[in-house]
């Protein structure tokens, strides 16, 4: 779960309406509240009452946020706890507590695994996992940082609530930290075949594999804490961890006195604190813990380090593999004003084209991209969330640590250009203090805060939690941080004070500050030679430490461990939910659809947007040559960021900046929800704006059509490399992704165009085009893909907006619609056989859909014959991605219904035990897509055929039909969680609008799913999973490999 942390979670948006009233009844002497809001409710609470063993300290109304929050404190461990009430149905959980190791063992994330592997009052293997599937969760996971360890969930269901609680009070406070769970998920010697002691030892583990996978850098800015070592664990310090340690670890720092707990929604608080009270808290004393991380002693001058990594197959130019950074060490970030400051100062200085470091590193055409954090940030940590996300600027502001730090600096550089880097990023320092940054930039991204703090999302506790954690971590004021439109107001004041106000800030923080560390690292071909040697050299210093009778218990113990494994589990004393507290209907969404004067079609849907507007239009693809499609996703890259109209590039920039929350355009390609052969291929375009915004962001969008500018050959080489770059360095956390997409390459008619734009076909096109000497020949096929693709052929719009907006945003889409060009002539589509698809005329609540109809022009090609393709790619990776793909039903069939139940089944009660405990690897499972496709994949797995082959015992399992009601049951709640996740009022609609499924055909697919039954599961099972039955396909992601190198029916890349 820690290299999901640091990979961060994407896209996290909740809704911030609705409620949830809790059944649970309440003693006399809680409160009864009179009014409806849970943030006025809260405001009722008065500094100084005594709640359920705790004590409020503090009451905090934050009008902008729509909040109140409310400090409490523990009377008896001095726990602290931090209430926020808002009128949101989905709440949360989380508690936290500050991990801070002093070695590279791991020790705080293999903790974070093994207390999820049973406790005391639910001793099962694994009941975190389980519970994904006896709950209606929105969220569950945990989180390893490298100074804390953060336990989230949400749920919208209070029953869910209370018993997702109890499963992790107790997994935190009392687990069962099991040696033969610590070998499990830790690390281990065991036999290459634990069932024969006369195959090779090795090494084993869950995070051990899980790290092998990852990039590790002792954070050298902070090296005299705990920043200075891996908290994730290093996989060559990871064996040097005991049994005993991790208890110790345990034992000191997941104590309440170490604890902050968290709760967010509009479920009642003292529920809450009673539970928290009696299943835990009252069994504990007050300790002092002492895990406070002190102040890093400044340096009286600049340091360097240098370190090697591998080779980059899809570098661009293989001698240019370098990389450079400077960091600076900044303030405290319990100084919250300061940390703002500092967040907003670091924007300006690298976020986007008209930011200094911009100007002066990427466009000097040294390197590919801004540097990664390559490790640096020793919070990589926080998932991205909606909160302050403009201020998040490609990952140089690091406010994680107990002090914050600032990096800068390039990849993709000549070894000898290091000094180059260092003496622009100098030069670019002094300029910003001689000339500053000019108003309409502050003004911008002020403009972003405001847009994030109206914007609704479906995940907000999450994203208030993530927010927090750091600066709560290290004694920080939680509430005072999120006072985000206090900070502004005073950051503007002193801007008005004293206009030098920034660059003073930069004197004192990058000029005159001796606390910087340069980075460098550059390629070794013999990098990972070198680490498997070194990994060899402690496996067999293990080893030789082993006498004869630890040799005999080692082997007894693997032996052991599988036969655990293996073992039927009783999840009896585990809480769970029952399918029928699942509502058997959905609410239905009332949409609107016209056609402008153009005849466009335009859905409208009227929602709670909080004052912003939402657009989005769809161009087909069906006209565009043949010869152009692989050239569209960087068409999509590269169009709002090329200039339109009278605007430059940068001055577009900065107008988007100033007017939007953000334009941005993508491939679009959706299977029909009724035909695997069919589908629909164009190009989505989204925006979103403050209402009063409205005008300009649609004139923005008429520009772009009309007038987009494609003269500046240098910017769109700088561009070119960014996005290459950006698609190389995205391969190790999405490998398994881009190992579905290959597998399912020949499955369907989609499947082609799949790879061709989203998979490792793009990435090598990308790679190739960034090595061309001459970029012209594919700028020039810019403007004909405008010519297609920019008009209003064939093109449909959706709003969502707030019914007083409406009426002005149907004014301004109509204007859009009648400003952008037709095309002059008719065109044909490229391939002909055209599928027409009209909205379902069931749509809105009232029965009907209002007004006209959309009809989507989907292809299909009556040739195509689906046929197997396995491809193993071979990549400098000590781990594979693995994906096998069956092609089976599409959405609107009875089978679908069974297939994505059977896929939840196989995950939870075959392939986690297969793949991930008795396998090691990181994660797999199997997912059914909306596309009929049915996945199994595996993530940082340190075997390949083995897992293919758990793939097919998995289904022969299924096909056996080994499993019970009770299993189906479980499964149907995890698969209705994802189902009737929450949907941000920016969102409704979409489903209907770009896929064509409409509330009648998802409350259809509702009751398919309730209706599965084992009889279905086993069906569907040996009807499209069993071997021979279906058309299937398989990749892997890579290092070399014997098998598939001897077996003619792979593909080697």
């Amino acid at each position: 779960m820690w290299a999901r942390y640091v990979a961060a979670v994407r896209r996290l948006q909740q809704r911030t309406y609705g409620c949830i009233r809790s059944s649970t009844p309440f003693g006399q002497q809680l409160w009864r509240w009179k009014s409806s809001a849970a943030h006025e409710r809260a405001l009722q609470y008065k500094t100084g009452d005594h709640i359920q063993g705790f004590t409020v300290n503090q009451v905090t109304a934050i009008p902008e946020l729509c909040l109140t929050a409310v400090k409490l404190r523990h009377d008896t461990t001095g726990a602290e706890y931090l209430h926020v009430a808002r009128e949101d149905s989905n709440n949360l959980f989380s508690v936290q507590f500050r991990t801070t190791p002093m070695d590279s063992t791991g020790v705080p994330h293999i903790l974070e695994h093994t207390v999820l592997c049973g406790s005391q009052k639910y001793p099962v293997r694994d009941p975190f996992f389980k519970m994904l599937n006896r709950s209606l969760s929105t969220f569950m996971n945990a989180f390893t940082a490298s100074d804390y360890t953060l336990y989230p969930f949400s749920t919208q269901n209070p029953k869910d609530f209370q018993n997702l609680l109890s499963v992790y009070l107790d997994a935190v406070f009392f687990p069962c930290l099991r040696h033969l769970d610590f070998w499990q998920e830790g690390w281990r010697l065991e036999h290459e075949n634990p069932r024969d002691p006369q195959t090779p030892l090795t090494f084993k583990g869950v995070v051990f594999n899980e790290m092998k996978g990852a990039f590790h850098l002792q954070n050298n800015i902070l090296p005299d804490h705990t920043y200075g070592v891996v908290s994730g664990g290093h996989p060559l310090k990871i064996p040097d961890l005991s049994w005993e340690q991790l208890k110790q670890f345990h034992a000191l720092h997941y104590h309440p006195s170490n604890a902050r707990f968290f709760t967010y929604g509009n479920f009642p608080l003292e529920q809450h604190l009673k539970q928290i009270h009696e299943e835990a808290l009252s069994k504990f004393q007050k300790i002092e813990p002492n895990t406070e991380v002190p102040s890093q002693q400044f340096w009286n001058k600049p340091r360097e380090h240098h370190v090697t990594c591998g080779k980059d197959s899809f570098a661009t130019d293989p001698k240019k593999q370098t990389m450079v950074s400077v960091s600076y060490l900044l303030s405290d970030i319990t100084d919250n004003f300061e940390t703002f400051t500092l967040h907003l100062l670091s924007s300006l200085l690298v976020g986007g084209p008209n930011s200094p470091f911009y100007k002066a590193l990427i466009e000097a055409g040294l390197g590919t991209d801004f540097s990664p954090d390559v490790g640096l940030r020793a919070a990589a940590t926080k998932p991205k969330q909606p909160l302050l996300e403009p201020l998040r600027t490609l990952g140089r502001f690091n406010g994680s640590t107990r002090e914050a730090y600032f990096s800068v600096g390039l990849q993709g550089i000549a070894a000898e250009n290091i000094n180059t880097v260092k003496q622009i990023i100098a030069r670019t320092i002094d300029e910003v203090i001689k000339d500053g940054f000019e108003e309409e930039r502050i003004k911008a991204l002020l403009h972003k805060i405001e847009i994030q703090m109206k914007h609704q999302s479906t995940s907000f506790g999450l994203a208030l939690t993530s927010y927090i954690a750091s600066c709560w971590n290290h004694g920080g004021d939680p509430v005072d941080h999120l006072k985000i439109a206090d900070k502004a107001a005073q950051f503007r004041e002193c801007l008005k004070k004293d206009p030098h106000f920034l660059q003073k800030k930069v004197k004192q923080y990058f000029k005159d500050n001796p606390h910087q560390l340069t980075l460098s690292m550059s390629p070794d071909e013999a990098f990972y030679d070198n680490q498997a040697a070194l990994e060899a050299a402690k496996l067999k210093e293990k080893i030789e430490a082993l006498s004869e009778e630890l040799k005999k218990q080692t082997y007894e113990k693997g032996l052991e461990l599988m036969d655990l494994q293996s073992e039927p589990q009783d999840t009896s004393c585990l809480p769970a939910l029952k399918v029928s507290d699942i509502e058997p209907r959905i609410a239905f969404t009332e949409l609107e659809t016209s056609l402008t004067a153009e005849g466009v079609p335009v859905q409208y849907c009227t929602q709670p947007t909080n004052g912003m507007v939402y657009f989005r239009a769809v161009s087909s693809l069906n006209t565009l040559p043949e010869e152009l499609r692989p050239y569209v996703p960087l068409f999509c890259s590269v169009i709002t960021k090329m200039g339109c109209g009278a605007l430059s590039y940068r001055e577009q920039a900065q107008e988007i900046d100033l007017k939007t929350g953000g334009l941005s355009v993508c491939s679009h390609i959706t299977a029909d929800y009724a035909h695997l052969d069919v589908y629909e291929q164009g190009v989505l375009f989204s925006s979103l704006c403050l209402d009063r915004n409205l005008p300009e962001m649609m004139h923005l969008w008429t520009e772009i059509f009309n007038n987009p500018r494609f003269e500046e050959e240098e910017h769109f080489k700088v561009l070119v490399k960014m996005t290459a770059q950006e698609l190389a360095n995205g391969i190790p956390d999405s490998g398994h992704l881009y190992a579905s997409i290959r597998a399912s390459r020949t499955l369907t008619p989609a499947g082609e165009l799949q790879e061709m734009f989203d998979g490792m076909e793009q990435v090598k096109l990308m790679k190739r085009i960034a090595e061309m000497s001459d970029i012209r020949p594919v700028l020039r096929k810019l403007p004909r893909i405008k010519k297609y693709l920019l008009n209003s052929d064939n093109m449909r719009c959706s709003v969502n907006a707030t019914p007083q907006q409406m009426p002005h945003a149907a004014k301004a889409v109509e204007k859009f619609t009648k400003d952008i060009a037709r095309s002059k002539k008719e065109r044909k589509p490229i391939r002909p056989h055209v599928v027409e698809k009209p909205s379902d005329s069931n749509t809105a609540a009232g029965g009907a859909l209002a007004g006209a109809q959309i009809t989507r022009k989907l292809i299909t090609d009556p040739t195509f014959q689906p046929c197997q393709m396995k491809t193993h790619f071979l990549l400098p990776f000590p781990v594979n991605y693995i994906a096998e793909c069956v092609r089976t039903v599409p959405f609107t069939t009875v089978d679908h219904a069974s297939l994505r139940i059977l896929a939840r089944l196989m995950t939870a009660k075959f392939l986690h035990t297969e793949i991930r405990e008795k396998g090691g690897a990181y994660g797999g499972g199997a997912q059914l897509a909306p596309n009929g496709i049915f996945k199994f994949y595996s993530y940082r797995d340190p075997n390949s055929t083995a897992t293919l082959a758990a793939f097919d015992k998995a289904a022969e399992w299924a096909r056996r039909g080994e499993f019970t009601q009770q299993d189906i049951d479980e499964t149907k709640l995890a698969v209705f969680g994802a189902v009737d996740a929450p949907i941000a009022p920016s969102d409704k609609g979409m489903n209907q609008f770009l896929h064509g499924i409409s509330d009648e055909m998802k409350q259809k697919h509702r009751e398919n799913l309730f209706a599965v039954s084992k009889e279905h599961l086993m069906e569907a099972a040996n009807q499209y999973l069993a071997a021979g039955r279906s058309t299937r396909g398989l990749a892997i992601l890579g290092p070399e490999n014997t098998d598939t190198a001897k077996d003619p029916s792979w593909i080697i890349r």
